[in-house]
């Protein structure tokens, strides 16, 4: 089948073993979609809610990638992984506690702002190569501590050395570094075992369609699973443009309106027809100092 215009969002949830570029490839031929990208990487042994992209809502994809992020980890007590999850060399490393207050007590010092070293098992990249080849080659690489926020760390379940928790935290964070800290600091080891991504940008898993489910489907029921563009950018106000507005914002030139605009900032733009029809969103406009509207990112079909 010939490649497709296809504009929108899809809320994947992206099953146990693959990669996101081979989700995003194998979603992008089921919508035969001529352009697709994904909105931050979790790693094949990590589920859960994956956006995904398609034609000009690509245009927007960055503000996942710096969004809060919301997982669930699984996270083993008492040994330690040579990758700091489930897919290195695991050793024991102590005894795990049994009373749910240490670790509680534990959890409470990770959360707020702290400083988090990456992993070498990362795809950071030292000197134009991602650290990962580093540490398959055994050669370690000295990694500054970067600051990160932990909003929240509520603990669902303990049992048998097996903690569940539940993070909410900002871009950046490594889950897997988190259960290796949380080892440390309870003096047993720990790796982590499952991960789980459950929010990112206002999105939840219960939004997501499994990979199997929209196989199954028909390439009608498959476009209808497509969130619009404007989807990614909902926490920004909106403006709502004339027919004589819109064509000059399309043309690249600036608007002024009699009574200026309600504030400054980044908004998103809607053209009002003529006749009558619903609004349609164009892209971002951004009203600066001087009370003037500019195009700053635009859908080509606007």
């Amino acid at each position: 089948m010939a490649k497709r215009k296809i504009d929108g969002v899809l809320l994947l949830d992206k099953p146990f073993g693959i990669t996101s570029n081979a989700a995003l490839l194998k979603c992008r031929w089921l919508l035969s979609a001529e352009k697709g990208g994904h909105t931050g990487v979790l790693d094949p042994f990590a589920t859960g809610l994956l956006p995904l992209c398609f034609g000009e809502a690509t245009k927007f994809a960055q503000r996942m990638l710096d969004a809060d992020k919301g997982y669930r980890a699984t996270i083993k007590l008492g040994q330690v992984s040579t990758t700091l999850d489930g897919e290195g060399e695991i050793s024991d490393s102590g005894v795990a506690p049994t009373d749910p207050a240490l670790i509680t007590a534990a959890l409470a010092q990770f959360t707020g702002e702290i400083e988090q070293v990456p992993p070498m098992y990362s795809a950071l990249k030292h000197q134009g190569k991602a650290l990962y080849e580093y540490a398959r080659q055994g050669v370690e690489i000295e990694r500054p501590a970067r600051k990160i926020t932990i909003y929240s760390l509520t603990l669902e379940s303990f049992a048998d050395g097996v903690l569940v928790i539940d993070v909410l935290c900002s871009k950046g964070t490594y889950i897997r570094t988190l259960a290796d800290d949380i080892g440390r600091v309870l003096g047993c080891g720990a790796y982590l075992t499952g991960l789980r991504r459950t929010k990112t940008a206002g999105f939840g898993i219960e939004q997501t369609v499994s990979l199997d489910a929209y196989i199954a489907m028909s390439l009608e029921e498959r476009e209808a699973c497509l969130l619009p563009a404007d989807t990614l950018v909902q926490d920004m106000p909106s403006l709502s443009l004339d027919v004589a507005d819109m064509e000059r914002i399309r043309h690249g030139m600036s608007v002024q309106r009699d009574g200026g605009w309600p504030d400054e900032g980044l908004f998103r733009l809607y053209a009002i027809p003529e006749n009558g029809d619903n609004a349609r969103f164009i892209g971002l406009g951004e009203v600066a100092c001087d009370g003037v509207l500019r195009p700053k990112r635009l859908l080509a079909t606007g």
